[in-house]
């Protein structure tokens, strides 16, 4: 789990690292009227992180289950290409995608900053409150990998956040900011 949540914290540093020197109007700028902007970006990795924390606690209340052989070699790898196009269930995408009325409900890029640290920080906490062991021994659900245990859980969110990662620098590429 060290491992993991090390590769964590170097992903959300170089993250925050890329965003937060950003003037207000680029984050929030869609490069397309399809495409999500950085700030909504933002607000789905914040969303998913969330969803996952709210997973991990509920099957930590449950007694202690293990994946089968074969799904512990889940290669969570796989979220972070960008050749795979997956849509985010409904509960994940940033509320104000495709509603040109909804866009004053865009965060702020400091509350979305701010909300996205909230929530690492949170599943940090939480890993560090159960450890390694017992998240060995959650069955985590997830809708495109299937079964898999709480530290791959965990993995698969540093993964999801390089694959946003790299749509971030798409997006500033495509605005003339990259």
């Amino acid at each position: 789990m060290e491992r993991v949540l090390k590769r964590l914290d170097r992903g959300h540093e170089k993250l925050l690292a890329t965003v937060t020197p950003l003037n207000d109007a680029l984050f929030a700028q869609p490069p397309a009227a399809d495409s999500w902007s950085i700030a909504q970006i933002i607000q789905h990795l914040a969303l998913v992180e969330d969803r996952v924390i709210k997973d991990l606690e509920k099957q930590i209340s449950r007694p202690p289950r293990k994946v089968s052989f074969v799904r512990r070699f889940m290669p969570t790898s796989l979220v972070s290409s960008r050749l795979l196009r997956v849509k985010a269930p409904q509960a994940v995408n940033p509320e104000t995608m495709g509603s040109a009325a909804a866009a004053s409900e865009i965060p702020s890029k400091a509350a979305a900053i701010d909300n996205y640290d909230r929530a690492r920080n949170d599943l940090k906490t939480l890993c560090a409150t159960h450890g390694n062991d017992r998240f060995r021994q959650i069955v985590f659900k997830h809708p495109f990998l299937g079964e898999i245990d709480g530290v791959a859980a965990v993995s698969f969110v540093g993964y999801h956040e390089q694959r946003h990662y790299k749509q971030i620098r798409e997006v500033l590429k495509k605005l003339g900011a990259g």
